[in-house]
């Protein structure tokens, strides 16, 4: 990363937010050691964690001797730096302004935290347990229904910036530049498994493909699902929406109530995957920088979307009840897994994407299976929909 690009994405490059200047002192050191030692609201605001989570980040990267301190900068201000860029999407020269280093120091400690982030970052990922997810247990709306339901899968496009020659293939389907970043998660807002990097051109189906093919895959357990938007298939391990039936419940009238079993299935699908709008709500309302593309080399900006989940995931671990997640949370229990670590990983960008429909190498049998099974939900939602109706 050169400090030279700090004003190419046209905001000023020596800004900083004027509740980020209150009482800022004359170093980095000073400000950092204000900041940790004041009230904890001043560490959630400026380096987006409780001071306790953030502490404990700073010893398990030197435990693990990912980091360490330097003559002029401990961890604590490295680790300072780079979460106050990515919560703040601030560019070098505005983070130079505040912590009074050259832009060299500043871009050199950002990236040595993104790299120590990217090691420690599988430490932070789980895969499904073979519990149901209490969200699914304790809602009538969905047990037994969705017994068998581990997550949801969505894609999500995050701006981007390449070369002039490299945007053909970065251009998605309203003409922005975007990576396409497919994620695997839990109803109580954790990934399981993330894969960035892929062009903003690439169909949500190719992404998909890519995470089920290659050599450290989308794990599904055998006999579970995840839930996915019409964007997909419904095939095995993932359950979609009825395709022409309306699914969003802002797609069906106020106080209107479902006519047959799919309309049924695909409202109360709907509301179970709205987990998809409340986990990206939490990871672009502490990661800022995700929300415009930076002005970081492109496998940078890649590693930024996997750090930001990892680090999404860790805090969600140890305060999973922050102001952030507060906002986007509901009354739920928190699912705590512990088991061997799901697959993550950096897909490498490709300059030539074949738009053409994938093949997943899915037998039609297999596909008849998997609507059989979501009929089989819908039929039975609906019954004891009826059931109750008429017991009213």
């Amino acid at each position: 990363m050169e400090s030279s690009d700090d004003e190419k994405d046209g905001a000023p490059a020596n800004y900083i937010p004027k509740e980020l200047t209150h009482g800022v002192v004359s170093n980095g050191a000073k400000f950092v050691d204000e900041v940790l030692n004041g009230q904890n609201e001043r560490c959630l605001e400026n380096f987006r964690m409780d001071k306790h989570v953030f502490y404990k980040l700073c010893d398990i990267l030197q435990a693990k001797g990912l980091l360490r301190h330097t003559n002029r900068i401990k961890i604590e201000e490295q680790l300072a730096i780079f979460m106050f860029i990515v919560g703040h999407n601030l560019r070098t020269r505005a983070v130079q302004e505040l912590f009074r280093y050259s832009g060299e120091t500043i871009s050199r400690h950002f990236n040595n935290v993104l790299t120590a982030i990217m090691a420690i970052s599988l430490d932070f990922f789980q895969p499904p347990g073979s519990d149901v997810p209490p969200e699914i247990m304790e809602d009538p709306r969905f047990y037994p229904y969705f017994q068998d339901c581990v997550g949801a899968v969505d894609g999500i496009h995050i701006p981007v910036m390449v070369g002039v020659d490299e945007q053909g293939p970065f251009r998605n389907k309203n003409g922005m530049l975007s990576q396409n970043v497919l994620a695997a998660f839990s109803f109580d807002l954790k990934f399981h498994y993330v894969l960035a990097g892929w062009e903003g051109s690439a169909s949500d189906l190719q992404v998909l493909n890519s995470a089920l093919t290659r050599r450290s895959k989308l794990p599904v357990p055998e006999g579970k699902y995840y839930l996915v938007d019409n964007k997909y298939a419904n095939m095995p391990g993932f359950i979609a929406p009825y395709h022409g039936v309306p699914y969003y419940l802002k797609e069906y009238p106020s106080g209107y109530h479902p006519q047959d079993a799919r309309e049924l299935f695909n409202q109360r699908h709907s509301l179970l995957r709205n987990a998809s709008d409340r986990i990206y709500g939490a990871l672009k309302a502490r990661f800022p920088i995700l929300m415009s593309a930076p002005p970081y080399p492109l496998q940078t900006q890649v590693k930024l979307v996997v750090a930001a989940c990892a680090i999404h995931n860790y805090i969600r671990r140890e305060k999973p009840d922050d102001w952030i997640f507060r906002t986007y949370d509901e009354d739920t229990a928190v699912l705590q897994i512990e088991e061997s670590l799901p697959p993550i990983e950096v897909e490498q960008p490709v300059m030539h994407i074949d738009t053409q429909a994938l093949d997943i190498g899915i037998e039609t049998e297999q596909l008849e299976i998997s609507s059989q099974l979501r009929d089989s939900i819908a039929t039975e939602m609906w019954n004891d929909y009826i059931r109750d109706l008429s017991a009213m």
